[in-house]
């Protein structure tokens, strides 16, 4: 696990010893923040809750930090290797490192591109949602005008057709009174 003892220097040595520790230690919270920041995506409800928006860039940005460290230490970990004698299990692990990041960075990027799909998807069906009772709220406020209205209307039809129906009768009285007034008796 450490470079060739008897052609690296001393510093050397544990210098890398050290650069991998600390990679080993970021791999390990990269992968809990993750872990943590993927679950968050899925119990994502409220598009609008100012504490889950804070929330999460606090955890995009500790996750960026950590892949932006995560980036130097490895960066050191080449430049260690370099000053060393070379040989086939340093740069296997550096390899090893170098794809652990790179695979940490690709679910990130992974993650976060669910997440703002969920986000969307949140806010449309919240705004479909506010819609809906905006139009339900309009409609049975107008519903009121609209059934006074309706109501004026056939009382006001009522009262032309009993209007009618008296000259009717008044008619039907004159045209009795008529009849009998001009009957012949045999």
């Amino acid at each position: 696990m450490q470079l060739e003892a008897a052609s690296s220097p001393p510093g050397v040595r544990a210098d890398w010893d050290e650069l991998r520790r600390e990679a080993r230690r970021i791999e390990g919270d990269l992968d809990v923040r993750l872990s943590s920041y993927a679950k968050l995506g899925v119990g994502y409800s409220d598009p609008k809750s100012p504490a889950s928006d804070s929330h999460w860039k606090s955890m995009e940005m500790e996750i960026e930090t950590l892949l932006a460290r995560l980036t130097d230490v490895n960066e050191a970990m080449s430049r260690c290797a370099a000053a060393a004698v070379p040989t086939t299990s340093v740069a296997q692990k550096l390899t090893r490192h170098r794809d652990i990041l790179h695979e940490f960075a690709q679910e990130f990027k992974r993650t976060r591109g669910n997440i703002m799909s969920m986000r969307e998807h949140a806010e449309l069906l919240t705004s479909v949602r506010n819609d809906i009772n905006e139009y339900k709220t309009s409609s049975s406020s107008q519903a009121v005008p609209n059934l006074l209205r309706e109501r004026a209307a056939i009382h006001g039809s009522i009262t032309q057709v009993r209007e009618i129906m008296l000259h009717l009768t008044s008619n039907d009285n004159c045209i009795k009174k008529n009849t009998s007034l001009m009957h012949i008796p045999d």
